[in-house]
């Protein structure tokens, strides 16, 4: 296996704009075009098989039951009615487990398999079941007794902390334990820069604000699912839908006892993923099963079960202060947030120092105070979701940046792009900005955008109420309505950060098939919607000149391509496979001039390119058809790539080169509200947002808009109600748990920014989560911009604009 790191040149050089290339110079389909998702057809006519449609002969049916209680003792637990069903084939508890490794997690080993002496939070596993019907396996299921002693439950900061406060997990051993002031902190994070009692001092005006930000689900469509395959060498095949193939293999090996070449992990079709699936859900109960029974079993989840079998997005509590000059200069930022982990550490550790690195947001601060926490509590464990720990904080910071506008009578946009951050601005971190960084341009952009016309609704034939607040609920034909329009910017790192190992693997093989060359990509990158299979193959026929390009199913038989997740997999990944097509090509210049250099001397003294199935010379001259230099010949390389390395942020001081590449995006919201009944109506959510290279223009797009629309859910819907007295999860269903639909999608334009970032693949930048970021303070400074008011919490209801709340 070849390592290396990345040194091609960028696309552009470093902040020149460049135009989003409609194609390639060289082999068409390649880098720049807008090149159609191979399973895209397959997924708008129900024909893709996703993970829940697997089926195996002689199969069995997995079933978990979950706690009820937040927080308890087990007393006992009794499986005896469970196994004399018939159909049943076994019955499983934490005494079961056939090793002594009976935890995972992705960072902390802390999430036991199944519940061992006490539950923690609501919905935990607690036992599973083998059955030859579904059915049969949910009745066999309702059968077991357990007994439960509850305990005192922890839901806040308050009662974490309190003296005598339950320890959630008194027996925990990791490298971040000294760094907590009480066994309920998971993680903490402080960073300091500056002195800002001085700053304090010189500043005109001083705002302040407290935050509430509400626990969001990722809301996949396709609800978690696997089937677990035993092998005649002891071992089992697991096909399962997740975003990090190698890290699942990492966690459930130990708990088999088995040697992780024993089991072998192939990705199936994913409905969706957002964070969802960083985590472990079904996977280690689907393979115990199937090992103990010797058969096949595949596991389900409905929507009731996906709700308490994934993390979610992290509910915080954030304090902000921000000062000023008269003359609009931001002098000091101090903050503290809160994020409640929830029962099990999960991604929190990482949650924690996005949140606290990326707290001042865009802008450049020279003095700062902030501190980041993640609490131990017994509502549901919270991890990874699009944008993590940068999400909460861009809410609080850009509803102080509108209030210290208003408080110096400046314009929100002018006062946002008078302390906009820019390349070579210091982050609180120490980090010093080395690409460009936009963030003035693009508000620009979005403030110089036309409006939509107002009163939408109106026509000859009478109201449009689809236009309205409330929409066909045919609540009001205008009265009571009034616009406003918000402004937003956001700052999210890309890749994994302080000091992680960042890397991918890719393995490219180039051949004759047919007489045609044909490139054929072997990575482990889940693709989970994101357009990774797309981009692989456009990687591919830009490097190696080919129209073929066939991309393998990711799995364990090739090396780690990490996390589908933190924007990084382009990044990341098509840098490895970048890098290995590279390494291909060298290999194939090298037959091409053993076998040709002797006729022509530009294959030894030009620059040598593939493009269309030819080697050409930099001027165009063709010196031979791929496929003569090939023959028979196979050219194939796995190689791995690592961007630059991070470093961890000083636990103290929180100083460090901790992220790798930072990506940035505004938002625009026109929003029209009926101030009597509280209803919103998102008219228009314009984006700017630069995307370094943009690879394929309309996926880009697409995942600008996605990204987009799942911030406008954060706004105004989106949000798990957590009982405070019992931990209890209260609307674990789409009935309740309101997620936006094509009616409540308004115009999303996108204004697409190119300036390369040098020390990335042809200059990209990740774009996945930044929209995510921007899109939900911008539709709640529109709101607050309509009506007056103050509206300090995400998600906003009907009761926080009518005054009944």
């Amino acid at each position: 296996m070849t390592t290396a790191q990345n040194t091609r040149a960028a696309a552009a050089p470093a902040g020149t704009p460049t135009q989003v290339t409609q194609g390639s110079q060289g082999t068409r389909g390649g880098i720049g075009e807008s090149t159609l998702r191979p399973d895209g057809t397959l997924k708008v006519t129900g024909e893709f098989a996703y993970s829940s449609d697997m089926w195996h002969e002689d199969m069995l049916w997995g079933q978990i039951l979950r706690s009820p209680v937040a927080h308890a003792e087990i007393v006992s637990i009794d499986t005896s009615e469970a196994l004399a069903q018939a159909g049943v084939y076994a019955v499983l508890t934490h005494d079961d487990l056939p090793t002594a490794v009976r935890h995972y997690g992705l960072e902390i080993r802390d999430t036991p398999v199944l519940a061992h002496r006490v539950v923690r939070h609501h919905g935990e596993p607690v036992a599973v079941v083998a059955a030859d019907h579904p059915e049969t396996a949910r009745r066999a299921a309702a059968k077991i007794k357990v007994e439960y002693r509850e305990l005192p439950v922890v839901t806040d900061e308050a009662s974490a902390l309190a003296p005598g406060a339950p320890v959630l997990h008194p027996d925990r051993d990791d490298h971040h334990a000294d760094h907590v002031p009480h066994p309920n902190v998971l993680h903490r994070q402080p960073i300091v820069r500056g002195d800002v009692g001085a700053a304090r001092a010189r500043a005109d005006v001083i705002v302040e604000g407290e935050y509430t930000f509400g626990m969001q689900d990722q809301a996949f469509l396709g609800p978690e699912s696997g089937l677990a395959v035993p092998a005649e060498d002891g071992g089992v095949d697991l096909y399962v839908a997740t975003q990090w193939l190698h890290s699942d293999l990492r966690q459930i090996a130990p708990v088999l006892g088995l040697p992780e070449e024993k089991v072998r992990m192939t990705l199936s079709g994913v409905g969706g993923a957002f964070g969802g699936r960083e985590d472990l859900s079904m996977q280690i109960h689907a393979c115990l099963l199937a090992l103990r029974t010797g058969k096949p079993v595949k596991i389900v989840y409905n929507r009731f079960e996906s709700f308490f079998g994934h993390v979610h997005r992290h509910p915080a509590k954030l304090h902000y202060e921000h000062g000023a000059t008269k003359d609009g200069r931001l002098t000091h930022m101090k903050c503290r947030i809160v994020l409640d982990g929830g029962a099990y550490a999960s991604a929190s550790p990482a949650v924690v120092g996005n949140a606290a690195s990326l707290s001042a947001g865009p802008y450049a601060i020279d003095a700062v105070d902030i501190e980041a926490l993640a609490l131990y509590t017994n509502n549901p464990p919270c991890g990874a979701m699009r944008g993590f720990g940068a999400v909460q904080a861009c809410f609080a910071y850009e509803a102080q940046m509108d209030k210290l506008a208003a408080k110096l009578d400046m314009d929100p946009v002018e006062f946002r792009r008078l302390n906009a951050m820019e390349q070579g601005t210091v982050m609180p971190t120490g980090q010093r900005v080395d690409s460009p960084a936009p963030v003035a341009e693009l508000l620009r952009r979005v403030k110089a955008r036309p409006l939509p016309p107002e009163r939408q609704w109106e026509s000859t034939e009478g109201a449009d109420v689809r236009a309205l607040p409330g929409g066909l609920s045919n609540t009001t034909h205008g009265e009571g309505v009034v616009r406003g329009v918000g402004y937003a910017v956001g700052i999210k790192n890309v890749g994994f950060s302080e000091g992680f190992d960042d890397y991918s693997t890719a393995r490219v093989r180039l051949e004759v098939v047919n007489g045609e060359a044909v490139a054929a990509v072997h990575t482990a990158m889940a693709e989970v919607g994101q357009g990774g299979v797309t981009v692989h193959a456009q990687i591919a026929r830009t490097e190696l000149g080919v129209t073929r390009v066939t991309i393998h199913p990711a799995d364990t038989r090739v090396g780690s391509a990490g996390s589908t997740s933190a924007s990084r997999q382009t990044y990341v990944t098509g840098g490895a496979v970048k890098n290995s097509c590279e390494l291909v090509r060298e290999k194939v210049l090298e037959l091409g001039r053993r076998k040709f250099g002797t006729y022509h001397p530009a294959w030894a003294h030009a620059e040598l390119l593939l493009e269309n199935g030819k080697v050409v010379t930099d001027n165009g001259e063709v010196l031979a058809d791929l496929a003569d230099v090939l023959e028979d010949e196979v050219v194939e390389v796995e190689a791995e790539w690592r961007h630059r390395p991070t470093e961890p942020f000083d636990r103290l001081t929180g100083q460090g080169n901790g992220h790798v590449q930072y990506s940035f995006a505004a938002h625009r919201a026109v929003v029209e509200v009926d101030t009597e009944l509280g209803l919103v109506k998102v008219v228009e959510l314009a984006c700017a947002q630069d995307v370094g290279k943009a690879l394929n223009p309309l996926s880009v797009v697409g995942q600008i808009q996605g990204g987009t629309t799942q911030g406008l859910g954060m706004a105004l819907m989106e949000e798990i109600v957590v009982d405070p007295k019992t931990a209890k999860v209260k609307n674990p269903s789409f009935t309740d748990y309101l997620i936006p639909t094509i009616l409540d999608t308004p115009t999303i334009p996108v204004d697409v920014l190119e300036l390369a970032d040098e020390h990335a693949p042809y200059g990209l930048r990740g774009i996945g989560e930044a929209p995510t970021l921007s899109s939900t303070p911008a539709v709640l400074a529109a709101i607050r911009n309509a009506t007056g008011l103050e509206l300090n919490r995400t998600p906003v209801r009907p009761e926080h604009l009518t005054g009944t709340a």
